[in-house]
């Protein structure tokens, strides 16, 4: 004989607060972003300067040039103002174009290459200075070395010289033209050029850099002193 089950309107009323959290519950669940939507945009270094970034094919690039004085492990890099004494350098040093910090606010500092060589590291913590091989992937990636550079320059003329002949800025690089120390010491080339260190050494015992120029959107990988006065921009590793 088959047993008959009643079911009260007390046990529905048990039950349908139950139903409720189960189902309810689900629309609170926490959300996890994508991978890519939790990357992070702003960077910050030993010395409290942030950093926007911005991602490049594959390559996540600050979108700013490095400020910092200090290595990842806190150990002073030495500023140097002196003409005389910067040339004779075969150990790190940094400065602001023409030692003026007004500069820096806009176009950050120089720094010579012993600096970018320190084992101790003036990039951030998961950053690092690109290599040469490096900056070639982003040459490529927006469309080559003749048109890579306009892609790369902010637009306007600001802070580049006129014409600054085919800036779009389209991929959010935002370069300025931060100008160099060269190996005498002596600043040059603020609003005509911007340059930027890799970590690769050249045959000829010179340094390979990228610069981007004010009268065309070519990007122009060459090689230049250890001494002299660089802008350095970081990529993730």
């Amino acid at each position: 004989m088959k047993k008959k089950f009643k079911i009260s309107s007390f046990t529905i009323l048990a039950i349908l607060p139950l139903i409720c959290f189960t189902d309810c519950g689900k629309d609170d669940d926490p959300v996890f972003p994508d991978e890519e939507e939790s990357d992070t945009t702003v960077v910050i270094d030993i010395d409290g300067n942030t950093y926007q970034t911005v991602l490049i094919g594959d390559q996540v690039w600050m979108a700013e040039n490095l400020k910092v004085i200090r290595y990842r492990n806190g150990d002073p890099i030495p500023h140097v103002t002196s003409n005389v004494v910067w040339e004779s350098l075969s150990t790190a040093g940094y400065c602001g174009y023409n030692n003026n910090e007004a500069n820096v606010y806009t176009y950050g500092r120089l720094y010579n290459w012993y600096a970018v060589d320190d084992r101790r590291n003036p990039a951030p913590t998961g950053w690092h200075v690109p290599s040469d091989a490096e900056w070639q992937t982003l040459i490529d990636y927006l469309g080559g070395a003749s048109i890579a550079g306009g892609k790369m320059k902010t637009t306007g003329t600001a802070h580049w010289l006129v014409p600054n002949t085919g800036a779009t800025n389209e991929s959010g690089f935002s370069a300025l033209p931060g100008g160099l120390r060269d190996y005498t010491g002596h600043c040059t080339n603020i609003d005509y050029h911007a340059y930027f260190w890799s970590t690769s050494e050249s045959d000829n015992g010179e340094v390979w850099h990228l610069r981007l120029d004010y009268l065309n959107e070519r990007a122009i990988r060459d090689t230049y002193d250890k001494r002299a006065g660089m802008s350095i921009r970081c990529l993730r590793d």
